[in-house]
């Protein structure tokens, strides 16, 4: 995906996010966030907005904490939130394509980085406000789901920090049916290494494999939807390593 692609899925996603959260109301249990309500995931998601849109227009080049998150509630918070937004939409929009600022993740430029972070992180976000109505999910296209599983596996377990591991090496396969992407995730007790290709190029036997459309995975992978939304095939338990270990905090 290109970075105009990004930020103008960004700008969607925070609007549909936002959307969801005033339907639901701030006091509306978020199922795929267990012990959150709406308020919880309006300050959380506008204060990583702000945290992100200020690398970008500040140029940080190293860490740089969080603002914290606000003492808002109801339409106050609501505001706040579709204000920190547009905020961060636009910083991306206006940012130089040589942009130079911290990143934490492996990417073509600072501004590939963000616009993409804050795309998955904003998507994943309304997922949860939308689960809040227990109606169907807006649909997240297969380009924009293969690139969020990527981002995932290839990025953030890639690192020191994931807790992904095994005393035993063990080999997860991901497939997703409806394109030709395939990645391969070797488990040990050292970060995951993950490898793509393409379906037809993959035939080695695996542990586990988990296949079915890009969007399902993507959000199965990020544990938004249970692992029997997608089809499992060989050992479960390399499965639920996964399930219990992925989990991306803050």
């Amino acid at each position: 995906m290109q970075i105009t692609e990004h930020i103008a899925s960004l700008s969607e996603e925070g609007r549909l996010l936002a959307a969801a959260a005033e339907q639901a109301g701030p006091g509306a249990s978020v199922p795929t966030c267990p012990g959150w309500q709406i308020r919880h995931l309006l300050r959380h998601t506008g204060m990583v907005h702000r945290w992100a849109a200020a690398f970008i227009t500040e140029g940080h080049t190293a860490y740089h904490p969080d603002g914290g998150e606000p003492d808002l509630d109801g339409a106050g918070l609501l505001a706040w939130f579709r204000e920190g937004h547009r905020h961060l939409v636009r910083s991306l929009e206006e940012a130089p394509a040589d942009l130079e600022c911290w990143t934490f993740l492996p990417a073509p430029s600072p501004l590939a980085f963000w616009s993409r972070r804050q795309l998955n992180e904003t998507t994943v976000h309304r997922v949860d406000a939308e689960s809040a109505l227990g109606g169907p999910l807006t649909p997240v296209s297969v380009d924009r789901a293969v690139d969020g599983i990527d981002e995932l596996l290839v990025g953030f377990h890639a690192r020191p920090k994931s807790r992904v591991r095994s005393d035993k090496p063990r080999t997860l396969r991901v497939r997703a049916v409806d394109t030709a992407a395939t990645w391969t995730v070797r488990i040990s007790d050292d970060p995951p290494q993950t490898v793509r290709t393409a379906g037809e190029e993959n035939a080695e036997d695996v542990d586990c494999e988990l296949s079915g459309t890009a969007e399902g995975l993507y959000l199965a992978l990020w544990n938004r939807l249970p692992l029997s939304a997608v089809t499992l095939r060989g050992d479960r338990a390399v499965a639920r390593l996964w399930t219990d270990n992925s989990a991306v905090t803050w």
